[in-house]
Formats: structure tokens, C-alpha cells, sequence
């Protein structure tokens, strides 16, 4: 009986947590399940060797 009572509590607190994580999605703050991941590709990038270089910046 035990395990049946720490299966459903289980359960149950995943379920609290996905519902969390899709409220914070809905509220803007975190990419759960609904929209997917970025596209990354299309995020602007910065190449290491000029981050790096030591050369004075103009």
C-alpha cells in the first residue's frame, strides 16, 4: 500500500511541476514544451578569435 500512496504522490508532483513550467512558458519565462527550442542558426554569433585577440579595439 505504501508504494501505491508514493506512486501517486509521484505523480502528482510531476504533474504540479509541469503545470508550473507551462505558466512560466505562458508568462514568458522559460521554453517548456508549447514553442519549442530557438533556432539556434539564426541567433547572432561572435567568433572566439576576435573575442580573444589583443589587438586595441578602435
Amino acid at each position: 500500500m505504501e508504494i501505491v500512496i508514493a506512486l501517486a504522490f509521484s505523480a502528482a508532483v510531476l504533474f504540479g511541476a509541469d503545470r508550473l513550467m507551462l505558466w512560466l512558458e505562458s508568462q514568458g519565462h522559460v521554453n517548456w514544451r508549447r514553442k519549442g527550442r530557438r533556432n539556434l542558426s539564426a541567433e547572432p554569433t561572435a567568433e572566439l578569435d576576435s573575442m580573444l585577440s589583443d589587438q586595441p579595439r578602435r
